[in-house]
């Protein structure tokens, strides 16, 4: 199949099926999102680990009730930074720092020890991840073309 494009469309919108949504385009993003997941699944771990080893109710539900809660902050701010919104990085970064302390709270006792190692490891790589790439989520501008009498014209 042969797609015609003008000039003015871009080479993944020529046969109409649009191409990537915008906030896919950064790899970051993915990259980030998918690590979140990981810290909502390790949250969830945490939780299942304390239903079965925490002897008194109380207890076992305010610790399941605060995983629970982190795991799914974690999972509306990796839906963020798929969607690309702009408090996603923040969010992402303080999520990536309070990660460490956390998983240190416990003790890193021998049944939490892998769980609140990769919780605090996951935690050191998200937070030195968006840091890494503050300002780098937007498309460079493009190139001033020239017409032929030399003025300067943007392309639309």
């Amino acid at each position: 199949m042969i797609c015609r494009r003008s000039a003015d469309t871009p080479a993944a919108d020529a046969c109409g099926t649009g191409g990537p949504p915008a906030a896919t385009r950064v790899p970051i993003r993915r990259i980030t999102a998918v690590m979140l997941l990981a810290a909502a699944l390790l949250d969830l771990t945490r939780c299942g680990l304390v239903m079965g080893t925490v002897p008194q109710a109380g207890a076992a539900a305010g610790l399941v009730s605060v995983g629970l809660a982190a795991a799914a902050v974690s999972l509306w701010t990796a839906r963020g930074c798929q969607q690309g919104t702009r408090w996603s990085g923040w969010a992402a970064f303080l999520i990536g720092t309070a990660s460490g302390p956390q998983a240190a709270a416990s003790g890193f006792h021998a049944l939490y020890a892998i769980p609140d190692t990769a919780t605090a490891a996951l935690g050191v790589l998200v937070a030195a991840g968006v840091l890494a790439t503050v300002g780098r989520t937007r498309r460079p501008a493009p190139p001033q073309t020239h017409s032929p009498d030399r003025t300067f014209h943007l392309p639309l």
